[in-house]
């Protein structure tokens, strides 16, 4: 069975800007999007989508599964709430919460939203409903937040590890499930 991610493509917000669930727009046409996607995947040779494209009920997610094909909506692949900080500055909230946030990562919420801990436990609760039997591929239009908390689940290494791994948007990434566990097929293709 593979996993297979997409990246939402580029947004219209600047450079620097937390907007985590803020629902904000593609800075380009998506049905170019999704054509360019498309032939990546082809190129690729990532496993074509049968059953539908599983996406985070956000513009720049949804708007691209419906190009691609049937989307199936799911709240529960939303990016991460980031609470006060949702379309701020990350260089205009106070240092001393984002130093508290960084400290525990997991847990701290100096935001008011979802903690990351609360965050990955949505999002793998629909790994399981979803990916636990599935046979076929499995074809998910995410965010990048989404993406790396379902390759650290499934890899099974550090959540904190994978927030610094590159994630482009517009990203394919595939994971594979074999008789031997999970592996990379490819990062940020």
């Amino acid at each position: 069975m593979d996993l297979v991610l997409i990246r939402h493509p580029e947004v219209v917000v600047d450079a620097g800007v937390c907007y985590g669930q803020s629902d904000v727009a593609l800075a380009r046409d998506v049905r170019e999007s999704a054509l360019d996607i498309q032939a990546r995947m082809k190129k690729l040779g990532v496993p074509a989508c049968i059953d539908g494209w599983h996406a985070s009920p956000l513009l720049r997610c949804a708007s691209l599964a419906r190009a691609l094909g049937e989307a199936r909506i799911d709240a529960r692949l939303s990016e991460m709430h980031f609470g006060a900080w949702e379309g701020r500055a990350w260089n205009d909230i106070d240092r001393a919460l984002i130093d508290a946030w960084a400290a525990d990562i997991e847990h701290a919420r100096a935001h008011g939203g979802e903690s990351l801990a609360q965050f990955s436990e949505r999002v793998i609760g629909w790994f399981d409903d979803t990916c636990a039997d599935a046979s076929r591929a499995v074809h998910v239009v995410a965010h990048a937040g989404v993406m790396r908390v379902l390759a650290a689940h499934v890899l099974g290494i550090e959540r904190a590890s994978v927030l610094r791994w590159a994630l482009d948007f517009g990203a394919v990434v595939q994971l594979r499930r074999s008789d031997a566990g999970w592996s990379v097929v490819r990062w940020n293709a």
